[in-house]
């Protein structure tokens, strides 16, 4: 997992662990062969804890063809907290540009991605 902190809660007490008493603004999961933890569980709590962007990336395919179409295919999913704390979740493949509210700027394909 990595997670995004916020500039201020980070340098506001670097000897501490205090920054964490705030959810991440990004969480990234790389799927590994257990992908229930992360697309029913982790979702879960993340999304609980208030998580605003929550990213799963797929890159072997190895969750269920009702997350990844079929035939499977790698993807990312971008789960993003609406205004009732509920994850609107959104699917990328190919050459689709993710779309991240955190990084509102980046533009990043799923194929870019994978490559590196």
């Amino acid at each position: 997992m990595t997670a995004v902190i916020a500039k201020p809660n980070w340098e506001s007490n670097l000897t501490a662990q205090s920054f964490l008493s705030q959810p991440s603004k990004l969480v990234v999961e790389v799927v590994s062969t257990n992908w229930e933890d992360d697309y029913i569980d982790k979702l879960t709590e993340y999304q609980l804890l208030g998580i605003q962007e929550y990213w799963l990336i797929d890159y072997l395919a190895v969750a269920s063809r009702t997350w990844l179409s079929n035939p499977k295919q790698p993807t990312i999913f971008v789960c993003t907290l609406d205004e009732n704390n509920i994850y609107q979740i959104k699917s990328y493949q190919d050459t689709s540009v993710i779309i991240s509210h955190t990084f509102p700027e980046l533009k990043l394909t799923p194929v870019e991605l994978f490559e590196k």
